[in-house]
């Protein structure tokens, strides 16, 4: 049974702060600061460039990527940790259409993360005419999965509404049709169980920065399934993804595995931070975590409708069909969230007008949630979001 309090006493949060924000940025985990500190000193300062050999920095992508695939589904070496999701958004796609080559459409939807839409626009228009990126709405993904497909990319819960896709039903529906599947886990990596091989899922991709607590600018991971990764072809054949980097070679050629979807140089004083979030995930159990994550969104639905009746509930109400946010609709969304944001309670604001708020039990418990909705409700009464310096807009919302 996950000891909550035990974890929520392992993340440095601030004092007068309510933290619904882990969806975006996890918090700072108190192991991070000593930890990086004794790497930049003992490592980088005394090992210099022998830390490669020495301190074990080369191996950091799949040792990292072992520990996120057991929250995920994963088995060992599947997963390898690095670069940008931007990137290994790229990366999986461009190996999935190689995988299904006489076909040329991309299937996603409206509720996927605009940048995993970006980067695959891109790619297609890289490849020459008649490929096409074709987004349908979120509900009816299924109808349009057929054999015109190549490719199905889909984040699994909905970055606005934390709506949550059948992973496992889609996968095997895509599968009937010869459609290779990529999910983006952005959402889902410790906020819900997830289980990628028993989903047979083909490729996934994620971030760390989020529910992980990797920290700002914390690397993305990428998982091919065992019985593609000796198969697939990179098309970004980074330096060390190569079979033999140090050998220099002019040729590429792919290294073994999962090894291969390795681009650019580790960074690694991110990896060390995500090391030590990484060791309390391991204090928990993604069952418990869920359960709790339940029980948190449930109580403050239920208090934020019966506090603030101008607050539209758009996240599914059914808690089995949702991630780990909540969001409420309203008008005026991007003032309350900065006023909430002075009174100590951080959330977020998705345009147009979505509020959106994290609940990560690792950290989160019922208290919080309680003065949350408790101060959300004086704002909202008593209009105290209508003010000038609440409208302003900044530069990250």
């Amino acid at each position: 049974m996950t000891d909550f309090a035990a974890t929520k006493a392992m993340f440095d949060l601030p004092e007068g702060v309510l933290y619904l924000h882990g969806n975006s940025l996890g918090p700072l985990p108190k192991a991070a600061q000593a930890r990086v500190g004794e790497m930049l000193q003992s490592e980088w300062g005394q090992m210099l460039s022998t830390s490669w050999n020495k301190a074990g920095w080369m191996a950091l992508p799949t040792e990292l990527g072992d520990r996120i695939g057991r929250l995920i589904g994963g088995t060992p070496g599947s997963v390898m940790v690095g670069d940008t999701l931007s990137i290994k958004v790229y990366q999986a796609v461009a190996s999935a259409l190689e995988l299904n080559p006489d076909r040329k459409v991309v299937l996603s939807d409206n509720g996927n993360f605009p940048s995993d839409l970006y980067m695959a626009d891109g790619l297609l228009r890289s490849r020459g005419p008649g490929y096409e990126l074709r987004v349908v709405d979120s509900e009816d993904v299924a109808l349009h999965i057929n054999e015109d497909v190549a490719v199905l990319m889909l984040t699994e819960v909905d970055y606005r509404t934390g709506r949550m896709h059948d992973m496992k039903a889609l996968t095997e529906l895509a599968h009937a049709n010869g459609v290779v599947t990529v999910w983006d886990l952005a959402h889902s990596a410790g906020a819900v169980p997830v289980d990628l091989s028993g989903c047979n899922a083909d490729f996934a991709v994620g971030c760390t920065y989020k529910y992980l607590n990797g920290g700002p600018g914390s690397p993305g991971f990428i998982y091919v399934a065992p019985s593609l990764s000796e198969q697939v072809r990179p098309a970004l054949s980074g330096w060390l993804g190569h079979e033999a980097p140090f050998a220099f070679d002019l040729d590429y050629r792919p290294g073994s595995g999962i090894e291969r979807m390795r681009v650019g140089t580790p960074p690694i004083i991110q990896m060390t931070a995500l090391s030590t979030a990484i060791d309390i995930w391991e204090m928990a159990d993604m069952t418990d975590v869920r359960a709790k994550s339940i029980e948190l969104t449930e109580l403050f639905v239920t208090r934020v409708e019966a506090e603030c009746p101008e607050l539209k509930l758009i996240s599914p109400r059914d808690p089995l069909q949702r991630g780990s946010h909540i969001s409420f609709q309203f008008t005026e969304a991007y003032a309350v969230m900065q006023a909430l944001a002075a009174r100590g309670v951080i959330g977020d604001f998705r345009a147009p007008d979505a509020m959106r708020f994290g609940f990560a039990p690792l950290y989160i418990d019922e208290l919080d949630v309680e003065n949350a909705v408790e101060i959300l409700a004086d704002i909202m009464q008593n209009r105290l979001w209508d003010a000038p310096e609440f409208k302003v807009r900044q530069r990250v919302t």
